[in-house]
């Protein structure tokens, strides 16, 4: 009997490229990983699983279309052409990532599904995934919000805190607008008008966990940063209150509780404990909080988070400094076993004797 694996792995967030189109440098790229991320999907092609059925599992936030810019601005009115311009350019950045899923999908032995996430909600486009699919030559499998199978429930994890939580029912807004655009979730609109406003001046103020011990540090240490950007909060929270458009317009209850639910990287074992109430799950794999993890619960119930590829900076006193893990879930169906079984594992790539520096 061949074996079987599926591979899970979440939070890459692929922007234009390490370099721009125009030589300059992107301090906006966040994923430098493409030739190790080539690696992975060669060993797992090769050798022992040269004849493996395999299904790579790209659970959301693999592109970053939030922080992907069209003719110079970042939007929150996105339509299906501007998302299709974003995802060619994404694509010419990264050709080396997209090589190797090409290489991937050519075999009918593999599979690639992709879940959709909040930095990549334009993978809901019917044009963009039609692009995806002819750009790689192979039949990608499509799910909004969940994949479950064999008691495995998949989701990126953005649909558990308000935030970032998306509309199920309205993926995308028609009404009274000359074509259709992305029904997007507050965190959309606060990472794109208030977040990039902040990364111009610090480029790490969105990957630094805990956020408590950041919110101590940048008082002590980056004061007029702190205090700058707790105005800028406060105004863009008094603006939300009061925006004439409805798709944009927060009440107070809804601001508070997006504040103390969000704020904090919340690591969703709350929510993946609830899921594991149900009979028929033993396993629940999210991404989204970019802090790979896992738990077990009783009756042999598992969690697991894929955490990101990409650097976040650490203050808890266990792990300080700057952390790249490129961590992923390795789902396996041993022979003798009553159901499939995942494991938390890194991905370390083969021996390189030089690289870039990544410079922010």
């Amino acid at each position: 009997m061949a074996k079987k694996i599926k591979l899970v792995c979440s939070d890459l967030h692929l922007g234009l490229g390490r370099i721009l189109e125009d030589g300059r440098l992107n301090l906006l790229e966040e994923f430098y990983f493409d030739d190790k991320f080539a690696e992975f999907l060669h060993f797992y092609t090769s050798g022992e699983y040269a004849d493996a059925e395999i299904e790579l599992i790209l659970n959301g936030d693999i592109f970053n279309f939030l922080q992907t810019d069209y003719k110079g601005h970042f939007l929150t009115v996105i339509t299906e052409s501007i998302t299709v311009d974003q995802m060619e350019r994404i694509a010419r950045g990264h050709p080396t990532f997209f090589k190797a899923l090409k290489e991937f999908g050519a075999s009918p032995k593999r599979q690639i599904t992709f879940v959709v996430g909040n930095h990549d909600q334009g993978m809901l486009w019917p044009a963009v995934r039609a692009y995806l699919n002819a750009t790689i030559g192979a039949e990608i499998k499509y799910r909004n919000l969940v994949y479950y199978f064999d008691g495995v429930h998949i989701e990126h994890g953005n649909m558990h805190e308000a935030a970032n939580r998306m509309d199920p029912r309205k993926f995308f807004v028609k009404k009274d607008l000359p074509e259709p655009i992305l029904n997007l979730p507050f965190g959309s609109y606060f990472f794109v008008e208030f977040v990039l406003k902040l990364k111009q001046i610090n480029p790490h103020v969105d990957k630094i966990r805990p956020f408590r011990a950041m919110i101590r540090w940048g008082l002590i240490f980056q004061t007029m940063f702190a205090i700058k950007g707790a105005v800028w909060l406060l105004f863009y929270f008094i603006k939300s209150l009061m925006q004439p458009d409805p798709r944009q317009r927060w009440t107070l209850k809804n601001l508070v509780k997006i504040f103390f639910e969000s704020a904090i990287f919340p690591d969703l074992s709350d929510s993946a404990r609830r899921i594991l109430k149900d009979e028929r799950v033993h396993t629940v794999i999210f991404g989204h909080t970019h802090v790979y993890h896992y738990r077990q619960f009783a009756n042999d119930k598992e969690y697991f988070n894929t955490g990101t590829w990409t650097e976040i900076t650490s203050l808890d006193v266990a792990s300080f400094g700057r952390i790249t893990k490129l961590t992923y879930v390795l789902i396996d169906y041993p022979e003798a076993a009553e159901r499939p079984r995942g494991r938390l594992k890194e991905w370390r790539g083969y021996h390189r004797i030089e690289d870039d520096v990544i410079v922010h």
